[in-house]
Protein backbone atom coordinates (compact mmCIF):
# COMPACT_ATOMS: atom_id res chain seq x y z
CA UNK A 1 0.00 0.00 0.00
CA UNK A 2 1.38 3.60 -1.11
CA UNK A 3 2.33 6.25 2.04
CA UNK A 4 2.57 9.85 0.24
CA UNK A 5 4.70 12.39 2.18
CA UNK A 6 4.77 16.12 0.92
CA UNK A 7 6.95 18.83 1.77
CA UNK A 8 6.85 21.78 1.09
CA UNK A 9 8.38 25.26 1.58
CA UNK A 10 10.76 27.90 -0.02
CA UNK A 11 14.48 28.08 -0.92
CA UNK A 12 16.91 27.06 1.29
CA UNK A 13 14.61 25.78 4.17
CA UNK A 14 15.75 22.90 4.38
CA UNK A 15 13.22 20.79 3.35
CA UNK A 16 15.30 18.71 0.84
CA UNK A 17 17.69 17.85 3.68
CA UNK A 18 14.62 16.85 5.62
CA UNK A 19 12.99 14.97 2.69
CA UNK A 20 16.21 12.58 1.78
CA UNK A 21 16.58 11.89 5.91
CA UNK A 22 13.13 10.71 6.23
CA UNK A 23 12.89 8.98 3.10
CA UNK A 24 15.53 6.68 4.13
CA UNK A 25 14.46 6.47 7.92
CA UNK A 26 11.25 4.98 6.05
CA UNK A 27 12.60 3.25 3.57
CA UNK A 28 10.55 5.73 0.89
CA UNK A 29 11.46 6.45 -2.16
CA UNK A 30 12.25 9.91 -2.65
CA UNK A 31 12.03 12.61 -5.08
CA UNK A 32 13.56 16.14 -5.62
CA UNK A 33 10.72 18.01 -7.27
CA UNK A 34 12.60 20.92 -7.73
CA UNK A 35 15.10 19.04 -9.87
CA UNK A 36 12.42 18.39 -12.41
CA UNK A 37 12.12 22.08 -12.92
CA UNK A 38 15.90 22.92 -12.46
CA UNK A 39 16.28 20.43 -15.27
CA UNK A 40 13.78 22.27 -17.64
CA UNK A 41 15.71 25.67 -16.22
CA UNK A 42 18.89 24.30 -17.43
CA UNK A 43 17.76 23.24 -21.14
CA UNK A 44 16.13 26.67 -21.53
CA UNK A 45 19.33 28.46 -20.92
CA UNK A 46 21.00 26.00 -23.85
CA UNK A 47 17.91 27.43 -26.06
CA UNK A 48 15.14 24.83 -25.71
CA UNK A 49 11.65 25.69 -25.71
CA UNK A 50 10.38 25.72 -22.22
CA UNK A 51 7.14 23.03 -22.80
CA UNK A 52 9.40 20.97 -25.31
CA UNK A 53 11.69 20.68 -22.45
CA UNK A 54 9.91 20.00 -20.13
CA UNK A 55 7.65 17.38 -22.08
CA UNK A 56 10.99 15.47 -22.96
CA UNK A 57 12.36 15.27 -19.78
CA UNK A 58 14.15 11.83 -18.42
CA UNK A 59 14.82 10.78 -15.48
CA UNK A 60 18.83 10.69 -16.05
CA UNK A 61 18.16 14.36 -16.60
CA UNK A 62 17.90 14.61 -12.94
CA UNK A 63 21.35 13.52 -12.28
CA UNK A 64 22.87 16.30 -14.61
CA UNK A 65 25.68 17.63 -12.20
CA UNK A 66 24.68 21.79 -12.53
CA UNK A 67 21.47 21.98 -11.58
CA UNK A 68 22.36 23.77 -8.35
CA UNK A 69 23.55 26.84 -9.75
CA UNK A 70 22.03 30.55 -9.32
CA UNK A 71 21.31 30.62 -13.08
CA UNK A 72 19.76 27.14 -13.28
CA UNK A 73 18.19 28.49 -10.06
CA UNK A 74 16.32 31.50 -11.29
CA UNK A 75 15.94 29.73 -14.54
CA UNK A 76 13.46 27.14 -12.90
CA UNK A 77 11.85 29.30 -11.24
CA UNK A 78 10.51 31.43 -13.96
CA UNK A 79 9.85 28.10 -16.34
CA UNK A 80 7.68 27.35 -13.16
CA UNK A 81 4.65 29.89 -13.53
CA UNK A 82 4.24 28.93 -17.88
CA UNK A 83 1.03 26.09 -17.29
CA UNK A 84 2.16 24.00 -20.02
CA UNK A 85 5.43 22.93 -18.48
CA UNK A 86 3.78 22.44 -14.76
CA UNK A 87 1.38 20.22 -16.89
CA UNK A 88 3.79 18.46 -18.86
CA UNK A 89 5.47 17.35 -14.97
CA UNK A 90 2.49 16.97 -13.42
CA UNK A 91 2.05 13.37 -14.24
CA UNK A 92 5.43 12.19 -13.93
CA UNK A 93 5.22 13.34 -9.78
CA UNK A 94 1.90 11.67 -9.64
CA UNK A 95 2.95 8.72 -10.55
CA UNK A 96 6.09 8.61 -8.75
CA UNK A 97 4.33 9.35 -5.41
CA UNK A 98 1.51 6.73 -6.14
CA UNK A 99 4.65 3.55 -6.14
CA UNK A 100 3.31 0.79 -3.35
CA UNK A 101 6.92 1.41 -1.39
CA UNK A 102 5.71 5.06 -0.12
CA UNK A 103 7.66 7.99 -1.34
CA UNK A 104 8.74 11.57 -0.49
CA UNK A 105 8.21 14.13 -2.25
CA UNK A 106 9.39 17.70 -1.95
CA UNK A 107 8.58 20.96 -3.82
CA UNK A 108 6.32 23.76 -3.50
CA UNK A 109 3.13 22.52 -4.36
CA UNK A 110 3.18 18.79 -3.22
CA UNK A 111 0.44 19.67 -0.45
CA UNK A 112 -1.57 21.32 -2.33
CA UNK A 113 -1.49 20.41 -6.02
CA UNK A 114 0.45 17.31 -7.17
CA UNK A 115 -0.65 15.09 -4.00
CA UNK A 116 -3.49 17.30 -2.31
CA UNK A 117 -4.31 13.63 -0.52
CA UNK A 118 -1.06 13.01 0.68
CA UNK A 119 -1.03 10.79 3.87
CA UNK A 120 1.16 13.75 5.18
CA UNK A 121 1.82 16.94 4.46
CA UNK A 122 4.75 19.49 5.68
CA UNK A 123 5.75 22.84 5.21
CA UNK A 124 8.90 23.68 6.51
CA UNK A 125 10.21 27.34 6.36
CA UNK A 126 12.48 29.30 7.75
CA UNK A 127 13.06 33.37 8.11
CA UNK A 128 14.65 34.58 4.46
CA UNK A 129 17.52 35.89 6.08
CA UNK A 130 18.37 32.62 8.02
CA UNK A 131 17.99 31.13 4.22
CA UNK A 132 20.10 33.67 2.31
CA UNK A 133 22.66 32.66 5.19
CA UNK A 134 22.28 29.17 4.60
CA UNK A 135 22.50 29.63 0.74
CA UNK A 136 25.51 31.99 0.96
CA UNK A 137 27.79 29.02 2.74
CA UNK A 138 26.80 26.40 0.12
CA UNK A 139 27.63 28.58 -2.81
CA UNK A 140 30.93 30.20 -0.95
CA UNK A 141 32.03 26.63 -0.10
CA UNK A 142 31.20 25.69 -3.92
CA UNK A 143 33.77 28.93 -4.53
CA UNK A 144 31.44 31.35 -6.24
CA UNK A 145 31.72 35.19 -5.91
CA UNK A 146 28.76 35.69 -4.49
CA UNK A 147 27.77 38.59 -1.42
CA UNK A 148 25.30 38.16 0.99
CA UNK A 149 23.32 40.72 -0.09
CA UNK A 150 22.92 39.60 -3.60
CA UNK A 151 22.33 36.20 -2.26
CA UNK A 152 19.25 37.56 0.04
CA UNK A 153 17.74 39.59 -2.55
CA UNK A 154 17.89 36.56 -5.01
CA UNK A 155 15.92 34.73 -2.23
CA UNK A 156 13.41 37.75 -1.74
CA UNK A 157 13.06 37.73 -5.67
CA UNK A 158 12.41 33.68 -5.80
CA UNK A 159 10.02 33.81 -2.61
CA UNK A 160 8.04 36.95 -4.63
CA UNK A 161 8.12 34.98 -7.80
CA UNK A 162 6.79 31.92 -6.18
CA UNK A 163 4.06 32.99 -3.57
CA UNK A 164 2.40 35.60 -6.41
CA UNK A 165 2.27 33.28 -9.27
CA UNK A 166 -1.09 32.61 -10.66
CA UNK A 167 -0.52 28.78 -11.36
CA UNK A 168 -0.01 27.28 -8.17
CA UNK A 169 1.13 29.42 -6.05
CA UNK A 170 3.92 28.40 -2.98
CA UNK A 171 1.60 28.45 0.54
CA UNK A 172 0.90 26.00 3.39
CA UNK A 173 -2.12 23.02 2.58
CA UNK A 174 -4.54 23.95 5.41
CA UNK A 175 -3.56 20.99 6.93
CA UNK A 176 -0.07 20.71 6.74
CA UNK A 177 2.27 20.42 9.59
CA UNK A 178 4.59 23.84 9.84
CA UNK A 179 8.08 23.12 10.57
CA UNK A 180 10.00 26.25 11.32
CA UNK A 181 13.62 25.52 10.87
CA UNK A 182 15.12 29.23 11.96
CA UNK A 183 16.48 28.12 15.01
CA UNK A 184 16.13 24.28 14.96
CA UNK A 185 19.32 22.08 14.00
CA UNK A 186 19.10 19.19 11.70
CA UNK A 187 18.71 17.10 14.12
CA UNK A 188 16.00 18.22 15.64
CA UNK A 189 14.39 19.21 12.15
CA UNK A 190 14.60 16.05 11.19
CA UNK A 191 12.93 14.41 14.51
CA UNK A 192 10.02 16.79 14.18
CA UNK A 193 9.52 15.82 10.75
CA UNK A 194 9.88 11.41 11.80
CA UNK A 195 7.54 13.04 14.99
CA UNK A 196 4.93 13.93 12.58
CA UNK A 197 5.04 11.35 10.41
CA UNK A 198 5.22 8.40 13.01
CA UNK A 199 1.69 9.96 14.47
CA UNK A 200 -0.58 9.53 10.93
CA UNK A 201 1.14 5.96 10.47
CA UNK A 202 -0.15 5.06 14.25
Amino acid sequence: MSFCVAIDGPAAAGKGTISKAVAAHFGFAHLDTGLLYRAVGAKVLLGMDPAMAASSLRPDDLAATDLRTPEVAQSASRVAVIPEVRAALVRFQQEFAAQDTGAVLDGRDIGTVICPDADVKLFVTASAEVRANRRFDELSAKGMAVTKAQVLADVKERDARDTDRAEAPLRPAKDAVLIDTSDLSIKDAVAAAIAAISKAQA
